[in-house]
């Protein structure tokens, strides 16, 4: 059976008409993926790719709130089927979870709910973590699975530049926590910290207070593979560097 390798990346680009304006088609012909999945493209019509980049196919998932979430997909291979949402109303309204199928796994690229700053969202979030789990365990009974996306919260104190101050708020909550440490236990693999250990990285930084020059981040946003899949992740990274967003994109390279 020949070889296959997928170049896969994640990114919150906060706005596709925003990411757009800021580079976003110079950063796919820079790094070329084979599948990338955005969050939060608050853009309910599907658009059409320069030229230059025709042998993606999109797939685009907006909320039906207009401006607000959303995801989408651009791939070169061609998934066998794809799925949008997860079968319940409240969270597939929002445009939450684009599901595709591929040869050696599935891909879900995922937007997390916010907790928001009051926590009045966070109930929402930890029943869409749980009907998440419930949906990826089904799937992974056919085949593995690759999860990514903005998960909307720092896991450990290493992933966040100010744990103390940021205990029990919106994304570094014990609840958010401890939800992504189930995930973990359930025999899937935080694919940067398998490949990098302790190394501090982080995926999102506030447009205020001069947060990103600061490096004051958290790292919010992953690639998630389940365990079989483990031994096929080539690498996996944050791409610091690549502006446009207030979230970096993710890069994972994966190897059959």
């Amino acid at each position: 059976m020949p070889s296959m390798d997928y170049t896969i990346m994640s990114w919150n680009i906060n706005g596709f008409k925003a990411a757009v304006k800021h580079g976003f088609f110079s950063v796919i012909k820079k790094y070329k993926p084979d599948i990338l999945g955005v969050q939060e493209i608050k853009h309910d019509t599907t658009p059409l790719l320069p030229g230059e980049l025709s042998d993606y196919a999109v797939i685009w998932y907006p909320a039906k709130k207009k401006g607000y979430a959303g995801t989408a997909l651009l791939t070169k291979k061609k998934p066998s089927s794809v799925v949008k949402g997860i079968g319940e109303k409240a969270f597939d309204d929002e445009g939450r979870v684009i599901t595709a199928e591929y040869e050696h796994f599935y891909l879900l690229n995922i937007y997390f709910p916010n907790a928001q700053h009051t926590l009045d969202r966070l109930d929402f979030k930890l029943k869409f973590d749980d009907a998440l789990l419930k949906w990826v365990e089904k799937l992974r009974r056919q085949k593995p699975i690759v999860m990514m996306g903005d998960f909307n919260v720092a896991h450990e104190p290493i992933d966040i530049a100010r744990p103390k101050q940021n205990e029990g708020n919106a994304g570094y909550t014990k609840e958010e926590r401890d939800w992504f440490s189930k995930l973990l236990t359930h025999g899937y693999v935080d694919t940067f910290r398998y490949k990098h250990g302790d190394t501090v990285k982080y995926s999102w930084w506030s447009y205020r207070f001069n947060a990103r020059a600061r490096n004051i981040g958290w790292r919010v946003d992953y690639i998630v593979v389940s365990e079989e899949l483990k031994r096929h992740v080539v690498e996996s990274d944050i791409l610091t560097d690549v502006k446009g967003s207030d979230h970096a994109p993710l890069i994972a390279k994966l190897h059959f």
